[in-house]
């Protein structure tokens, strides 16, 4: 027997399929644009040669979006419904790109030292605008969507994010060659900022039913208490955790590979567009097939594939013996980085009820976050010490004990994954 929320939300399920597909697209062009594995590397490139400033562009990114969840999981749990703080909060992951169109345009006026710093408090609020708004994202999404098609919806969203930040890059990729400096990233990073608000409004279009059976209690209860009580009875999600924080170090040297190519390889920046598309069709491809098939397998064998991947591309790395090697390599780091992002995603909100979902969520991604941010900073100060091989490698090795745990300790937290009605109709 239905409640009247899951009725309202298979009411309304095509719908919010359409408008957040399409948020997700156009979130996906501006990431193009504005990718944070090769274009933001490469401007900040532009103001230092250390390999750990600039290994700590993307992992800023990351840290942010992770750190803040945790301490967000009360008062998202305390709401009825999500969609106008997710809509206020998530401005401040959009902003900060305008902001970094100025400092490239300021760059021959107040100086690369000036303009580097900018940069990095830019990409700082970008990130943690990014981090106060996904709780309450994740949360609003497995709301409005069923259970058995959370897995699916994640994975093509994903897929289609990523399909068109493709295609973006390698624009991206052009319009740094032909366009001179200062004005080709400043003009990137307009275009980027302009297709984050198209999607902000479609995101402003998705219809969110009240939860008025959701039993909210009086007393907010202590916050660290809660989170240490679920670490203390859910041995299974501790494994987790372990898993989680060990796959940021398995993927560490993903970071350089675009520096490493460009170093060592001479690497052109429209070269460095195509490997954009490269890593993002294959996340395409993976987003789609490992958000589906984890619905179906489960997302802890997705998470074995995904090391499996990660492996791969760092040993491909580490023996590169031309450039023409890095569109594999760079197709092995996107099904990594599916398996890491979207599957542990969608893993996450199978453990514990719905009431506790926001603290699971906070715990898994602001528990992972001093890894993420330790893993460049590390896998750079390596690069920067023996050279970037060294750094590939060790990755390697990491990726085979991520294996190790996620086959002998880890155990998916749904039993029986079975194909429904409504998976098949988010699938149709």
């Amino acid at each position: 027997m239905l409640t009247l929320l899951e009725k309202e939300v298979r009411q309304n399920l095509k719908h919010n399929l359409v408008v957040n597909l399409w948020d997700g697209g156009l979130f996906g062009v501006a990431l193009g644009f504005a990718s944070f594995s090769t274009i933001l590397p490469l401007f900040v490139a532009t103001m230092t040669d250390s390999a750990l400033l600039i290994g700590l562009v993307p992992a800023i990114h990351s840290v942010g979006w992770q750190f803040p969840q945790l301490f967000m999981a009360q008062r998202v749990a305390r709401l009825r419904k999500y969609k106008r703080t997710v809509l206020l909060t998530t401005l401040h992951e959009r902003f900060p790109f305008l902001g970094l169109a100025v400092v490239a345009l300021l760059i021959p006026v107040i100086g690369k030292q000036a303009a580097l710093a900018l940069t990095f408090l830019l990409l700082i609020w970008q990130g943690l605008g990014g981090g106060f708004t996904a709780n309450t994202w994740t949360s609003m999404i497995s709301k409005i969507m069923p259970p058995d098609s959370r897995g699916t919806f994640f994975g093509f969203q994903g897929a289609l994010a990523n399909l068109t930040l493709s295609g973006a890059a390698v624009q991206a990729g052009y319009l740094l060659a032909l366009v001179p400096p200062p004005f080709n990233f400043a003009a990137s990073f307009v275009i980027a900022c302009l297709f984050f608000f198209f999607s902000w409004y479609a995101l402003s279009l998705t219809r969110e039913p009240e939860d008025t059976e959701k039993v909210i209690p009086e007393t907010q209860p202590n916050f660290w208490h809660e989170a240490r009580a679920v670490l203390a009875r859910d041995a299974n999600f501790r494994w987790f955790l372990g898993a989680r924080l060990l796959s940021q170090f398995a993927v560490m040297g993903c970071t350089f590979y675009i520096i490493y190519a460009k170093r060592h390889f001479d690497m052109d920046l429209i070269t460095a567009g195509y490997l954009t598309a490269t890593l993002t069709i294959s996340q395409t491809v993976g987003n789609a097939g490992m958000g589906w098939l984890g619905d179906r397998v489960g997302h802890r064998a997705m998470l074995v594939l995904g090391a499996v991947a990660a492996f791969a591309s760092s040993l491909l790395a580490w023996n590169a013996p031309s450039l023409a090697w890095f569109y594999p390599i760079f197709a092995l780091a996107g099904l990594a980085y599916v398996a890491i992002w979207t599957n542990s995603l969608s893993m996450t909100v199978d453990f514990g009820s719905e009431a506790d979902r926001p603290m699971y969520i906070g715990l898994s991604q602001t528990l992972t976050a001093p890894a993420t941010i330790l893993a460049p900073i590390l896998g750079g100060w390596i690069a920067d010490l023996a050279g970037f091989q060294l750094t590939f490698m060790i990755s390697a090795a990491l990726s085979v004990a991520l294996c190790g745990v996620l086959i002998m300790l880890v155990k998916d937290p749904r039993k029986g994954v079975v194909i429904t009605p409504s998976s098949q109709e988010l699938v149709e």
